[in-house]
């Protein structure tokens, strides 16, 4: 076998397409680009997201991310965290005194994170099922 021997196996590449070259090749006259038209000339292309003049969808669309107004006033929090608090009854106050929150928040759900073994009672705070139920299981229980 030699360098100038070698060739690609038979199928693998296809002739190239000789376009203009009359009526019976299927790509005469207009070269299978249609007639009129932005494509059909040559030089003839847009960007990648053009839209015809239209504001472009990467430029209609806010260019940082989303905060929920929402977020700055709520807060969740830890069972494990809970008993950092020190008190027996656990509500928002609390939790700001011991800086487990901080002082915009105005509401605030326990999850399921972490254990807790001292009964506390919970106050003006909601809590998920699962926090719940492992509240209630160290012996506290939860207020509205």
């Amino acid at each position: 076998m030699r360098l100038n021997t070698i060739k690609p196996s038979e199928g693998a590449r296809r002739d190239r397409k000789r376009v203009g070259r009359g009526i019976g090749c299927g790509q005469g006259k207009t070269c299978g680009r249609g007639h009129k038209g932005q494509h059909s000339r040559s030089g003839g292309y847009h960007k990648v997201g053009f839209e015809g003049g239209q504001m472009p969808l990467q430029r209609r669309l806010p260019k940082f991310g989303f905060r929920s107004r929402k977020s700055i006033t709520k807060a969740e929090v830890r069972l494990n965290e809970l008993e950092l608090a020190n008190a027996d009854i656990v509500d928002i106050e609390a939790l700001k005194k011991a800086d487990i929150i901080s002082n915009n928040i105005k509401t605030v759900k326990v999850m399921l994170s972490g254990e807790i073994k001292k009964a506390i009672t919970l106050k003006g705070i909601a809590a998920t099922k699962g926090a719940k139920a492992a509240i209630e299981a160290a012996g506290g229980k939860l207020e509205d």
